[in-house]
């Protein structure tokens, strides 16, 4: 479950970060209830993928458990 919501973040991030940076306004869900800097967005990114890394190594790890069991 952590790695597909670390993976929705990381979207709103990037499409937050990227309609700022090049276009007129920020992209998403987020922009229309938040209004956050570019910055933020970055820092939504790197959560996101904080999530996700740790979702994934949650699962390798119990992998590995049930195969040693």
């Amino acid at each position: 479950m952590r790695e597909i919501l670390g993976f929705i973040v990381m979207i709103q991030g990037v499409m937050g970060f990227v309609g700022q940076v090049f276009f007129d306004g920020a992209w998403g869900l987020l922009p229309h209830w938040f209004d956050l800097p570019t910055a933020a967005y970055v820092g939504l990114f790197a959560a996101g993928a904080a999530l996700a890394v740790w979702g994934d190594a949650a699962k390798k790890r119990k992998q590995r458990q049930a195969g040693a069991v």
